[in-house]
């Protein structure tokens, strides 16, 4: 329940101009709320007297009013939809295969309609689809109240982000607004008795916990990317596409965005997307081993990733770290060169394809995960390996 106190209001008009759909007018100096409110939050946050206020019942409710499983895509401005969200998708498609539900996206940005048939093909019942200019890039002052809005409207039951910069900035938000919990970096899902089974590592990646949410709705998670499978595409598939009326005022936003910097990328391709990835650990921090490293996935026509401690020791920058801490990663072929392999770092990358790990400690653990082992010096087996490549490609 959302209440106005008439006699707090100042007039400032903050809360028409933060309203992201618009049903707030002015009449004479105090403002009004009109009946559409989808409970966003939006005009309480922006309120300087307090004169809004929102009351959520979280206690008692009724559990079966909610009912399917929505995930918030990304996109790359109006470009393509980020890869995770079609990994979300197949794992909603799967959870609600169990529950006997609808998937559901959220799809929020500029010019980005055009992917709603792409989101149906991998797993989507529906598409709700929010445009902007406000929307065009990432900022949660405008994507926040909207999709909080959406949930107290349509009362979703499983709502997934994924755990990319801007999920675990936006999941935090929407879950504080509707005052629900929320469980972040997952790497698995699953149904238990009815309820989402949501794994996460815990104690700094030396145990795997299990959380569910059996009180409040929706349960809301933020998923790594690259751990789940997404579906094959269905061209043939059929959805309902939703337009959700947004009206966003951006002199509202509290906060000016003045420039965007991207992190430094080693490779054309980010590590993330890359089907080949040529790994080192701190056995390559020394003697130009990662030179080594750039020539096997110069090869193989991969990229370079390394584990923590190389970037602790100032040999590779943090976008190009694999593992709890950094990117998690799913290609086709990793080779770990001079990495002990540790649950953190594990938890990056073994879901890969194939993994092949070289390195000179047989009891290293990164063996346990490894499809192929290479015991040995790498500056020794790197260079036969490149000259094995070329040979086999006619190089």
């Amino acid at each position: 329940m959302i209440t106005l106190a008439a006699e707090k209001c100042i007039g400032c008009v903050k809360c028409v101009k933060a309203c992201p759909f618009g049903v707030i007018v002015m009449k004479g100096k105090k403002a009004v709320i009109g009946d559409g409110c989808t409970l966003c939050g939006a005009c309480e946050q922006i309120c300087p007297v307090s004169a809004i206020t929102i009351e959520r019942a979280m206690k008692d409710i009724d559990l079966t009013q909610y009912s399917g499983v929505w995930v918030v895509a990304e996109t790359e401005g109006s470009q393509r939809v980020k890869n995770f969200t079609f990994e979300l998708l197949g794992k909603g498609r799967e959870l609600t295969d169990i529950l006997g539900q609808s998937v559901s996206c959220i799809l929020l940005g500029n010019d980005v309609a055009k992917f709603a048939d792409t989101l149906i093909h991998h797993g989507a019942d529906s598409v709700f689809i929010g445009e902007s200019e406000a929307l065009s890039r990432y900022r949660a002052e405008a994507f926040a109240p909207v999709i909080t809005g959406l949930i107290s409207r349509y009362k979703p039951c499983i709502v997934l982000f994924g755990a990319t910069h801007a999920g675990r900035d936006l999941a935090p938000r929407v879950a504080a607004s509707l005052e629900l919990g929320l469980t972040a970096d997952c790497t698995g899902l699953s149904i238990l008795d009815g309820l989402l089974l949501q794994t996460r590592p815990a104690f700094g990646g030396n145990i795997m916990a299990d959380i569910i949410c059996p009180y409040t709705r929706p349960q809301m998670a933020t998923v790594r990317p690259n751990v789940m499978k997404k579906m094959e595409p269905d061209a043939k598939r059929a959805g309902e596409k939703i337009t959700v009326p947004v009206k966003i005022d951006a002199s509202s936003f509290r906060i000016v965005l003045k420039e965007i910097l991207d992190s430094p990328q080693t490779g054309k391709v980010k590590i993330d997307e890359a089907d080949i990835i040529v790994s080192g650990g701190r056995g390559v921090c020394t003697n130009g081993g990662f030179a080594l490293l750039e020539e096997l996935a110069g090869v193989l026509g991969g990229v370079v990733g390394c584990s923590r401690v190389a970037v602790d020791l100032g040999c590779r920058p943090k976008s190009v770290q694999v593992g709890q801490s950094g990117t998690t990663v799913s290609p086709k072929l990793y080779v770990a060169v001079g990495i002990s392999g540790s649950i953190q770092h594990q938890v990056g990358m073994k879901s890969s394809d194939t993994i092949v790990a070289i390195n000179n400690d047989p009891a290293a653990p990164i063996f346990q995960v490894a499809d192929f082992g290479i015991i040995g010096d790498y500056r020794a087996i790197i260079p036969a390996l490149v000259v094995e490549v070329k040979k086999n490609r006619g190089g």
